[in-house]
């Protein structure tokens, strides 16, 4: 059997204050609870830079505003992961540079460390870290699920369109609850669905 891991990606402070979902924090909790019940790590994955950014190019599109910016206290606490899913002990933290959770990030070594060959994707934005890290983590070979409503978009129509035709051709596309009911069942296949 493959051991799975829970990916809860950019719910940070900044991010979810960008996306006003009051339902999506506890259908999230309700993940991280399931997965934690199962005895599955959770791994959190955030985008952060040092201090006055070194690592941005003001070229890019997404980040190059931060670029070269003197370090801000109020930044540390937007950065933060939302305190209504907060890592536990244990629990461990990724930062990357980019949008992938890849990108700049030691994520695929703490995988690998851990004997971890299937991920189970929730964050924000669907259209930007989920689509990007299921892109580069089915190119590493990692079995993949997502779950629908444990991920958020400001464009529903892209969300939709992800999750019922780009996504199911490299994962199993599962809600929370579904996900979670299915870690209930110690009889379950882990290929079933994470």
């Amino acid at each position: 059997m493959t051991s799975s891991a829970l990916l809860v990606m950019d719910v940070q402070r900044a991010v979810v204050a960008r996306y006003p979902d009051p339902g999506y924090l506890p259908r999230l909790r309700r993940a991280v609870d399931a997965a934690r019940a199962a005895g599955l790590p959770v791994i959190y994955v955030g985008v952060g830079f040092r201090p006055g950014a070194p690592e941005i190019d003001p070229r890019n599109r997404m980040f190059g505003r931060l670029a070269g910016r003197p370090a801000d206290p109020a930044a540390d606490l937007a950065t933060q992961v939302h305190p209504d899913v907060a890592p536990a002990e244990g629990d461990i933290v990724v930062v990357k540079r980019r949008v992938s959770g890849f990108a700049g990030s030691d994520l695929e070594m703490v995988l690998r460390a851990q004997g971890i060959g299937h991920l189970v994707l929730t964050g924000i934005a669907t259209s930007g870290v989920v689509l990007s890290t299921l892109r580069q983590a089915a190119d590493l070979d990692f079995g993949l699920t997502v779950l629908s409503d444990g991920c958020l978009d400001n464009d529903p129509q892209v969300h939709r369109v992800l999750m019922e035709k780009v996504f199911p051709a490299q994962a199993d596309v599962l809600t929370v609850d579904g996900w979670a009911a299915g870690q209930r069942d110690p009889g379950r296949p882990e290929s079933a669905g994470g």
